[in-house]
């Protein structure tokens, strides 16, 4: 799956700055038309009007430009403070669900958390520079949240690393299934479990539990209300950061978490 992005396509982004002229060029019509106690315009005028502000944005088309990076920036900033809204407001639930796993430092002075999916080849390409920066770094806390969004497959694979838990393997059950090549189905994973040396017998009894699932839905409404679409995501500090970055990125972003 392709990283989560705020991005508004351009042709979607296009065709709403092109409302957004038309709204601005009525009301110029508008405002004339009012005239401040002045007769109103004309048909005649105000399609003059019309006219005139066609032949400007003609004339003068760097303006759609400008105006689409003005409108990328204001519903990026906008999609920002609504995230670090959702993150206060979810504070508990995303940095201290018992039913969520850890790794790295259990009482880091900085929380990473990361929405993932075992079949997602971009979580997979993240995956090393998460472990490099939680080895390098031994105050972070990383959180894992099991978002299985790829398939029945993805949901297995996420059933059976929380059901490792239980059997205190869930660290290289975890890492073993993020390096793992190729197809990554039902009989792999089970393979996966057997090397690293899970019972299979009772991991599969074990994944059946209704407390497993339940962790898997609380982790979906956490998705949803972070407006979270695609794997990975990560909730760093106060602020939402989808798709895969790199590890100095990664290191940024916990420089600025510490600093408060």
């Amino acid at each position: 799956m392709m990283p989560a992005t705020d991005r508004t396509p351009e042709p979607q982004m296009f065709a709403r700055l092109l409302r957004a002229l038309v709204v601005a060029s009525a009301t110029l019509v508008a405002c004339a038309s009012a005239g401040f106690g002045q007769p109103a315009l004309s048909p005649a005028q105000e399609d003059a009007v019309r006219a005139l502000v066609r032949e400007y944005i003609l004339q003068h088309p760097e303006i759609i430009t400008e105006a689409i990076k003005i409108l990328q920036e204001r519903e990026r900033t906008q999609s920002a403070d609504k995230s670090r809204q959702a993150i206060v407001a979810l504070k508990s639930e995303l940095f201290n669900d018992p039913a969520a796993p850890t790794l790295g430092n259990p009482k880091g002075d900085v929380t990473i958390v990361e929405f993932f999916d075992y079949r997602c080849g971009y979580c997979k390409q993240v995956a090393p520079a998460i472990a490099k920066l939680i080895e390098e770094d031994k105050n972070i806390r990383l959180v894992v949240k099991e978002f299985p969004i790829l398939g029945p497959d993805s949901v297995i694979a996420a059933r059976a690393a929380l059901a490792s838990v239980k059997q205190n393997k869930y660290a290289p059950f975890h890492w073993a299934m993020m390096g793992s090549k190729g197809q990554l189905d039902e009989a792999q994973i089970m393979r996966i479990a057997g090397q690293v040396g899970l019972d299979t017998k009772r991991l599969r009894e074990d994944m059946a539990a209704g407390e497993i699932e339940t962790a898997i839905k609380r982790t979906y409404g956490l998705a949803e209300a972070l407006q979270i679409r695609g794997t990975p995501a990560f909730v760093i500090g106060e602020e939402l950061v989808p798709g895969a970055v790199d590890i100095d990125a990664l290191r940024s972003l916990v420089a600025k978490a510490r600093k408060g």
